[in-house]
């Protein structure tokens, strides 16, 4: 059924305007001021703001990690991201050596077939290059749609891969297209500061934080960027935390590289006290890199409103803090590394960016869905709202508060990091492809009723990059 939104403020990257939107077979078919069309279902969103739905490029569902499986699987962590205003989401597909990368990518198909009730795609781990791996990337990036290759740079002896792991996989995504996407932390001296940390009977959450210290984040960030540099690709970095971090993708971006960066709402809110919350209650607040002294806050504000920072992902890895994270009980290496924050990516930054003047409201839709579908091959099918588009549509009440709560959210687990913060503004009705998800901030979605989606190669003119012929020499 056609469906006409009237009244609403739309919202995009690039412009703020009233007028009506229509949609027809699940795209926008019309934009303009007093919009008519028989038999179409009316949606007034007066006093709303009609923006594109938003991309969330970073999160792990029914992952296994640490001797256990993350708390939300493609149907309950897609129905809290669609509550939060999320359409789309880019999931983590995890590969182990000597495996076939297809078969691990049917696993994350069958993981999520039948119980997604948004959008979703994939990225690709690269734990080694063989042979094998680079006679297969070819499809996986061409044929298969999955454009996003992510190489650990931390987590030794499970996932780290070594320098030249990512530099081989860096000269192959230039060649074919894709975006090489690196946590970047040094794991061998991580590895070397738990071991110490644990011989000298440190067993706490916070030496979590303590153990990964910011200026080896900030390192295993420059590195990458010179490695990219030398291999002319591209290169972004997930969940950035800190000012070292900022301050070496900065640099390298000055100098032309081509290097985006990502943050998330815990790392602009929250701080490293709260590992040190007693009962071992800092155990909800343990993943990696950890949270940071609060002063790394404002670099990170400041690189997205400068445009250093580019996107905004959740980094979604949920884990119920009895059953799951008490597995770290005295050895606080065993506490599995994650939190759930889905759900409220998208509204914290609205009220902690827009709402209190740290970025414009163009800016908001850009950091959370228009970049992240021009970095990951999705625009313009997705991340703005234009005739052409899926109508991937959230209209959200800008004058309302509400305190996040995990006795309100919809994750499937038992604690909300951000538990008691009262935030401004909220979805009301989350629309994609023009079906209702939540309609009066009810779930009225299906599950199975998202698609995957094959995703663009990398395209840097949608970027503003200029493509280089050479090396960048740092």
């Amino acid at each position: 059924m056609a469906k006409l939104i009237k009244h609403g403020t739309i919202v995009t990257a690039a412009d703020q305007y009233q007028a009506d939107v229509l949609i027809e077979d699940k795209i926008i078919t019309q934009i303009g001021l007093n919009l008519e069309a028989e038999g179409a279902e009316i949606i007034d969103a007066s006093g709303h703001y009609v923006f594109p739905g938003g991309i969330d490029p970073h999160t792990h569902l029914d992952m296994p990690f640490g001797g256990t499986v993350t708390a939300d699987d493609f149907e309950t962590g897609t129905k809290a991201a669609a509550f939060g205003g999320t359409t789309t989401i880019i999931d983590f597909c995890l590969t182990n050596k000597g495996v076939p990368l297809s078969q691990s990518v049917q696993t994350w198909h069958e993981k999520a077939a039948g119980k997604a009730v948004i959008d979703y795609g994939f990225h690709l781990m690269i734990g080694e290059i063989t042979d094998e791996v680079l006679a297969e990337l070819p499809k996986m990036i061409l044929d298969e749609g999955i454009t996003s290759l992510k190489v650990f740079m931390a987590y030794k002896n499970v996932f780290q891969a070594d320098d030249g792991t990512l530099f081989r996989t860096l000269l192959e995504a230039k060649e074919h297209g894709a975006l090489v996407m690196v946590h970047a932390e040094n794991g061998d001296v991580i590895d070397y500061l738990i071991k110490k940390a644990l011989d000298e009977g440190n067993t706490e959450p916070i030496y979590h934080a303590l153990t990964r210290p910011s200026v080896i984040e900030g390192e295993a960030t420059g590195r990458a960027a010179k490695l990219t540099a030398l291999a002319n690709s591209q290169l972004y970095v997930v969940h950035v935390t800190c000012q070292e971090a900022v301050e070496q993708i900065t640099e390298a971006r000055n100098k032309g590289v081509d290097v985006w960066g990502e943050t998330c709402p815990q790392y602009l809110l929250l701080d490293q006290s709260y590992l040190e919350k007693p009962d071992f209650e800092g155990a909800k607040y343990v993943w990696s890199p950890p949270l940071r002294e609060t002063y790394h806050q404002e670099a990170l504000w400041n690189a997205l409103k400068n445009g250093q920072l580019q996107t905004l992902g959740s980094d979604h890895c949920s884990f119920n803090f009895k059953g799951q994270k008490d597995l770290g009980l005295g050895d606080f290496s065993k506490i599995p590394n994650g939190g759930p924050v889905i759900e409220d990516r998208f509204s914290i930054l609205y009220s902690e960016g827009v709402a209190k003047g740290r970025i414009t409201i163009n800016q908001f839709v850009d950091i959370v869905s228009t970049r992240i579908a021009k970095l990951f091959g999705l625009f313009p099918r997705k991340g703005t709202i234009a005739v052409g588009c899926d109508a991937d549509i959230v209209i959200f009440n800008p004058n309302v508060s509400r305190t996040i709560s995990a006795e309100t959210h919809h994750m499937n687990v038992d604690y909300n990091p951000f538990e008691g913060i009262t935030i401004t503004g909220e979805p009301v009705t989350v629309l994609s492809r023009g079906e209702y998800v939540i309609k009066n901030k009810q779930f009225a979605g299906t599950p199975g009723a998202g698609q995957f989606v094959k995703r663009g190669t990398y395209n840097p003119a949608s970027l503003g990059v200029t493509t280089k012929k050479e090396a960048v020499q740092l």
